[in-house]
Order: structure tokens, then sequence, then C-alpha cells
């Protein structure tokens, strides 16, 4: 049983690339470094890009489940949202797929995003109801997106950030790694780039 001081730890993968992706590896990096600085933190890992979520149909909607098909949709919803709400971390992992966050990962949010739960309406405009907790995001992009020419393209991290303040969750670092797909020195230097803001940014996040 969690201790009342045991953090607890969300790790999301979203990439269908599995070892090759350069987000799992900097999941796990952040994941090393949360660890050390807290070897009895709890983990829970979800991995949404080797296990897609059924995306958000009728099924999902209804106020009240009926059918047995209705009823273990809503079940699984809840034990996402469960794992959400016992996160006082959460480690996402989210590649740019098409200018976008992966299909799999905006299906998560499509679950967890629930009016009541982990949000509500108020007469001067929804509420965040996960307050409290911070979220570190790992990145990563064939190109440049940050500056230039590309960020008007960038539909990625703008999402990130606003499903995650949606939901109350605006303590939020950003760990990019940009400019994979430009051949094999630029992506060499920005792995190593993005693995040295882990070690001094996480770590400070840790301490």
């Amino acid at each position: 049983m969690k201790g009342p001081t045991m953090t607890t730890i969300l790790a999301l993968n979203s990439s269908a690339l599995g070892d090759a992706s350069v987000s799992r590896q900097l999941v796990q990096s952040t994941l090393d470094v949360l660890t050390r600085a807290e070897p009895d933190a709890e983990v829970i890992h979800r991995d949404i890009g080797a296990a897609p979520l059924p995306h958000f149909v009728a099924d999902n909607a209804v106020p009240e489940p009926a059918s047995a098909e209705q009823k273990a949709v809503r079940a699984r919803t809840e034990a996402l949202i469960d794992e959400l709400k016992a996160a006082d971390t959460l480690v996402i992992g989210a590649p740019m797929y098409n200018f976008g966050i992966p299909s799999t990962l905006k299906a998560w949010f499509d679950h967890v995003l629930r009016a009541g739960e982990t949000f509500r309406y108020t007469e001067a405009g929804p509420e965040g109801l996960l307050k409290g907790k911070r979220a570190i995001a790992l990145i990563t992009r064939g190109g440049q997106y940050s500056e230039g020419p590309g960020t008007a393209f960038d539909a990625q991290e703008p999402h990130l950030r606003t499903l995650l303040g949606f939901i109350g969750i605006t303590d939020i670092t950003v760990i990019r790694a940009e400019n994979l797909a430009m051949g094999p020195e630029p992506r060499e230097a920005s792995i190593a780039e993005a693995r040295g803001l882990i070690d001094t940014q996480v770590q400070a996040l840790a301490a």
C-alpha cells in the first residue's frame, strides 16, 4: 500500500515505434531521474502506443451505461481516470505525427476528460479538477518546430498544453528533441541535448 508521502508517477508512452522510439527512451530517462531521487515512488505504466485504447464512440457518451458493452466501456474509462487521479506526476511521451499528437494519445485524453470527474462547468466557464499535479512532456519531432517557420505547423505542443490545462494541470515541463529526421548528426545532437535537459530540469523538479 502506498504510504502517505510516496509519489505516484503515471508514465504514458504513445509512440508506435517500439524500442526504436526516441520518446520512449526519453520517458525512461525521465523515470530514471525521478526514481533515483525517490526510490519508493510508485510508477504506473500505460503504453497506449503498443496497446491503443478504443476511440471515443457513442457507448462512451451515454449518461448511464445500460448494455454490457456500455458498462465495460465505462469501467475501462473509470480505470484510466483513477490512474490519472492517483498520479502526482505525469510523464508523457508524445511524438509528432502529421503535426499533432498521436491519435493514441488523443484517445487517452478523450477517455479521461470527463465532466464532473476531471473538469466541471461553472458560471465562469470550465474548471479543471486535477490541480496540484505536474506533467513532464517528452516531445519528439522530425523537423524544427519550436522556432522559425515551422512554428506555424505545430499542432502538437499547444494542443497537449491545452488538454492538460483544461483538467487543471498547468505545471508543465516540456523537453523537446527536434530534427530527428534531418540526418544522423542533428538527430544525435538533439537526443543528447534532450537527455541533458532531463538531467538538469527533471533533477531540479525531483530535488
